[in-house]
């Protein structure tokens, strides 16, 4: 499985459908930008009045074009705009669905590794569901890492049971192995070792008030073209194990996209993102936000990776530069292969 595309790829707001404009061959290229403009603007959760083809600056009168082509340019942008808000019509599956909780907090809880009953790391995780099946997602490196002889046996998490008292918790113990065998899924592309696990959780094991929201594969990107270098993101975690103690809620990062978001970055199936970030965010979700839910009012995210390590130059002279302040985000279609049926 490849994560990201090999070859960068057009998305489907980039292709015009059947019925978008029609439009000559020079000028299709320019109305499929329009339709990727207007999908773009649907996902940041603009208003559909905010086509810019309705600017008094790009109408006949003040460019001199046909009024048909002026209206095709409109309509395009328009039928992005529509395809964009139909495609994330869809509410996000979860487990349990309280009006007003945040899949950025509910959806994300704190990894601790253990050998036995020493206590070895904290990391970061969040919930993706399938289906009927629930994983929890972190990175590979959080359960094994063979240079630093980090070798866990089990993890602990935990979960909320009361949606109006936060300080009621579930914890889960989940053994890391069975008959000697690891029980995570993970993957390697054509880059090498994918640094991204998933573990399936037992629902028999979750008591029946469970308070958690799952990402699935509706928060999936549904196009590489949709988000491009710069845009906004939200990363939430459990940084050097720093939380809300009381509540036990994560703490979130915001950061931006630093390379170009559908490219593997030297080859790897990951972009990169710059925030200041610690150890502890291991397997946090990198999200960008869309419009809201208007169903459930409920904020509505993206998922586009996993958080895994902060990148540097190894060459970097510690005594007079700083760190460059970039990480590396494995892209997450890689949960379509590692949470489908037989892993």
């Amino acid at each position: 499985m490849v994560t990201g595309p090999e070859p960068p790829l057009d998305g489907p707001a980039g292709t015009p459908s059947p019925d978008a404009p029609a439009a000559s061959p020079a000028g299709k290229g320019e109305y499929a930008e329009l339709e990727r403009q207007g999908a773009k603007a649907a996902v940041r959760g603009e208003a559909s009045g905010s086509n810019p083809m309705c600017a008094p600056i790009n109408q006949p009168d003040a460019t001199g074009e046909s009024l048909q082509r002026w209206s095709d340019r409109r309509d395009a942008w328009e039928h992005g705009y529509r395809s964009q808000q139909s495609s994330m019509a869809a509410p996000s599956p979860g487990v349990a669905h309280e009006r007003g909780q945040d899949p950025a907090l509910f959806g994300v809880t704190r990894v601790l590794t253990f050998q036995g009953s020493l206590g070895l790391s904290s990391a970061s995780g969040f919930f993706f569901e399938r289906e009927d099946r629930l994983f929890l997602v972190t990175s590979r490196h959080v359960l094994f890492d063979a240079p630093s002889r980090h070798t866990p046996d089990r993890i602990e998490i935990e979960i909320h049971t009361d949606p109006r008292d936060l300080t009621r918790l579930f914890t889960l113990s989940m053994l890391l192995h069975r008959d000697g065998v690891a029980v995570w899924h993970q993957a390697r592309d054509s880059g090498g070792e994918i640094d991204v696990a998933v573990l399936e959780i037992d629902r028999n094991a979750l008591p029946q008030n469970s308070v958690l929201q799952a990402f699935g594969p509706a928060d999936l990107t549904v196009g590489f073209d949709l988000f491009e270098v710069g845009d906004r993101l939200a990363i939430p975690g459990f940084p050097l194990g720093f939380f809300d103690t009381v509540h036990h809620l994560p703490v979130v990062r915001q950061a931006s996209i630093a390379s170009c978001y559908g490219v593997r970055f030297q080859g790897q199936g990951f972009f990169l993102t710059d925030a200041r970030m610690h150890r502890g965010s291991s397997g946090s979700p990198v999200l960008a936000r869309m419009d809201a839910d208007h169903g459930t009012g409920r904020p509505r995210w993206c998922l586009l990776g996993v958080h895994s390590s902060r990148m540097d130059m190894a060459t970097r002279d510690k005594t007079q530069d700083e760190s460059l302040g970039l990480n590396c985000a494995w892209y997450a279609d890689i949960l379509n292969t590692l949470t489908a049926d037989g892993g």
